[in-house]
């Protein structure tokens, strides 16, 4: 699994840009409306997705445990492409969408990070990225009533949590496969 992970880093390095730079948004232009806002959902889907997707198929021919990141990749798509069919949702909907992803993706970090701990330091960066979207997720379904100011500042606020430990993670995978490689 650290061959796959580690080979690819900047996979993660970019996942957690594109994370961060979506929150930042959200938390610094909370008006804009939720079209708008489910169109940079689906970028970020669609883009988080590849990336999953690539990277697991880059890494199939190193064994086992690619179809976790295959998996990811699928669902983050399927839901981009969904979202960018319907962008005029309503905001439960929207709320709902993002906390299915939101718990999907954060039950695959933590399986990633449970398998990580005996081949890297540091793994507790996805894990911790994992837990956060879990109670992210979580907060979403108990109320999804909440305004749309403070979606948009949960949504922000995880995904710049989330966007920094990834590029942590990244990080730290780069550092690992170059020690891996010597």
């Amino acid at each position: 699994m650290l061959q796959v992970y580690g080979k690819h880093w900047w996979s993660f390095l970019l996942r957690g840009i594109l994370a961060t730079l979506f929150g930042t948004v959200a938390i610094v232009i909370p008006g804009l409306t939720l079209e708008v806002l489910a169109l940079l959902l689906v970028g970020f889907l669609i883009a988080d997705g590849v990336l999953s997707f690539t990277a697991s198929f880059r890494g199939r021919h190193l064994g086992r445990r690619w179809g976790l990141l295959l998996f990811e990749g699928l669902v983050g798509v399927a839901l981009g492409l969904f979202t960018f069919i319907w962008p005029g949702v309503t905001v439960l909907a929207i709320v709902l969408i993002i906390g299915f992803w939101v718990s999907i993706t954060g039950i695959f970090e933590l399986l990633a990070a449970v398998k990580l701990q005996d081949e890297i330091e540091g793994e507790w960066l996805l894990g911790l990225g994992g837990f956060l979207s879990i109670l992210f997720s979580i907060i979403l379904f108990v109320n999804p009533g909440v305004g749309a100011v403070a979606i948009l500042w949960m949504i922000g606020i995880y995904a710049v949590l989330f966007g920094v430990s990834l590029i942590c993670l990244g990080i730290r995978l780069r550092e690992k496969r170059v020690v891996v490689s010597i």
